[in-house]
């Protein structure tokens, strides 16, 4: 149940990802400012030590709350943050990975989270008008002067991984995947055969499948356990180097997705999801 990203930062593999507790279209602060501190307190008591943010939460805000939050870190925390998304408004999500501009991104979050080092430092989208060789070479340059540990990716291909290695060690890749949506299958399998991290965000879409009479439905009629949480079972089922990291803005909703860490599925019950 855990994995080493990089080789190096051991983590539980069930972690938390800190885009909700930011305020409606993930913009703006929270609703209830002490709930979300609350909830990156209960993460870590829980031993969830991988919270994945991003500058464009808020934007800004989610850093700035789990600094607000946690700061001084426990030492085994491992914070994953990014940069390549610019925010316009509740909604808007736009590419920019002009080198000035990431290297500005890192500086800032080195700041707001109040550390000296980004554990796991990942290039939010790949921008189409920047080649990709400037974009990363932004990155090897603050791994260099010690600023990053490690680099990942996220909403990539396998070609663009296997491109993206050419310039620089990859240990993660965040792509959108869950029961509902296994487009990027084949993502996930290349990076099991690597050793390459993988987070999956939007872990928890049950929808359909946890209608009555669905296979969600049935199964949590079987074994106890509440649909989202068999989603998350599932993922940490699916591959050794799965990372999910559902995110939420309520502790009772946290300690409810924690505790899917603790459930065992059959070989029967893993094939009928």
């Amino acid at each position: 149940m855990t994995f080493a990203i990089g080789g190096e930062k051991r983590v539980n593999r069930l972690g938390y990802g800190a885009m909700q507790i930011t305020g409606p279209g993930v913009w703006g602060p929270p609703h209830d400012h002490d709930e979300a501190l609350r909830v990156l307190r209960r993460a870590v008591e829980l031993g969830v030590n991988l919270i994945d943010t991003a500058d464009s939460y808020g934007p800004y805000v989610s850093e700035e709350l789990i600094k607000e939050a946690l700061h001084p870190y426990p030492e085994d925390l491992v914070i994953a943050t990014k940069a390549g998304l610019v925010r316009t408004g509740p909604g808007g999500w736009y590419p920019v990975g002009r080198p000035e501009y990431l290297r500005q991104q890192a500086e800032m979050s080195l700041r707001r989270l109040g550390v000296e080092r980004i554990d796991l430092y990942q290039l939010h989208r790949i921008d189409p008008a920047v080649p990709l060789a400037d974009q990363l070479g932004v990155f090897a340059e603050l791994q260099k002067e010690g600023k990053i540990g490690h680099i990942g990716l996220s909403e990539v291909t396998v070609e663009e991984i296997v491109q993206a290695r050419e310039y620089v060690e990859i240990a993660t890749v965040q792509n959108l995947y869950n029961l509902s949506n296994r487009q990027s299958d084949a993502v996930l399998d290349y990076c099991a055969a690597e050793g390459i991290g993988f987070l999956p965000w939007f872990p928890i879409a049950t929808g359909e499948l946890a209608k009555p009479g669905g296979p969600l439905d049935a199964l949590s009629t079987q074994t106890g356990a509440t649909p989202a949480q068999l989603a998350l079972a599932w993922l940490l089922h699916r591959s050794p180097v799965m990372l999910p990291i559902p995110g939420t803005s309520s502790v009772a909703h946290l300690e409810e997705n924690v505790a899917a860490g603790g459930i065992t599925l059959t070989a029967e019950q893993i094939a009928s999801l």
